[in-house]
């Protein structure tokens, strides 16, 4: 079967930034649901589409087409008192952008009485290269499209 709108894809994915540093190493596989359901970087679903279990790509991808460039204006600075206690660098919040969307931001530094956060994706801004291995093409069932996700081995678990 090739992979086509509403395939569940399973991966091999190693993803690399151009230091060389792991950020998913790839030893588990992961499932996805093909077609445009932001389950995957869209420039890699591109790639896949119309391809088999067997095949193998290396992309490179630049921050545009990966997790997108940074964005100063997403650093801020609120006061620690407005925090809960034990709120440690690393952390993550949920809250709203400027236009009303969900944004997760992520304590990046507790500086005295001062909480910087960043709402950039922690991967913004780095290339990325991402070597993929199509494991296994199988048609989506009616409840995963209906989620637009895969569920089962290697995908979302209800």
């Amino acid at each position: 079967m090739n992979i086509s709108k509403d395939t569940a894809v399973t991966l091999r994915l190693k993803v690399t930034d151009v230091q060389g540093q792991v950020i998913e190493s790839g030893k588990e596989p992961v499932a996805y649901l093909h077609g445009g359901y932001g389950n995957l970087l869209d420039k890699l679903e591109q790639a896949l589409e119309g391809q088999s279990a067997g095949f193998k790509i290396d992309l490179k991808l630049a921050p545009a087409d990966a997790f997108g460039e940074r964005d100063e204006t997403l650093i801020q600075s609120i006061a620690k008192s407005d925090f809960p206690p034990g709120v440690k660098v690393g952390g993550q919040l949920e809250g709203q952008g400027e236009d009303g969307s969900r944004q997760v931001f992520t304590v990046v530094k507790i500086k005295g009485q001062q909480v910087i956060l960043d709402g950039n994706h922690p991967l913004a801004g780095r290339t990325l290269q991402i070597s993929a291995q199509v494991l296994d093409v199988r048609a989506a069932s009616a409840e995963e499209i209906a989620h637009g996700h895969v569920h089962g081995a290697h995908g979302h678990q209800h």
